[in-house]
C-alpha cells in the first residue's frame, strides 16, 4: 500500500465534491482528511501515470502563504521514501 500525504495551504480545506470524486477511483482504498493534511491510501503503484486533482476551498483569508508539500511513501516502509516530495503554492 502507498500513502500520499498532502499538506494543505493555511486557510484551505478539501471540498466535499473533491473527496467524493477521489473516493470513486478504484485505485484509492481510503482517504483521511485532517485539519492540515489529506492522506490518500492507494492499493499500489505501477509504471502507469496517475493524476490526482484536489479542489480546495479557502475558508480563512491568509497572507504570505507558505508552500505546501506532497509526500509519497510505502505504508509498510515509511522511512524508505522512494519518490521525491514537491512543493507548490496556491494561486
Amino acid at each position: 500500500m502507498v500513502i500520499m500525504e498532502i499538506s494543505l495551504l493555511s486557510g484551505f480545506v478539501l471540498t466535499p465534491r473533491s473527496r467524493m470524486l477521489l473516493e470513486s477511483r478504484t485505485i484509492i482504498k481510503k482517504i483521511e482528511v485532517k485539519v492540515d493534511a489529506v492522506y490518500i491510501y492507494l492499493e499500489k503503484l505501477n509504471d502507469e501515470s496517475q493524476t490526482f486533482i484536489l479542489q480546495l476551498e479557502q475558508v480563512i483569508q491568509m497572507k504570505n502563504l507558505k508552500p505546501a508539500s506532497i509526500k509519497v511513501y510505502d505504508y509498510y516502509q515509511p522511512g524508505g521514501l522512494q519518490i521525491p516530495s514537491y512543493s507548490g503554492v496556491g494561486s
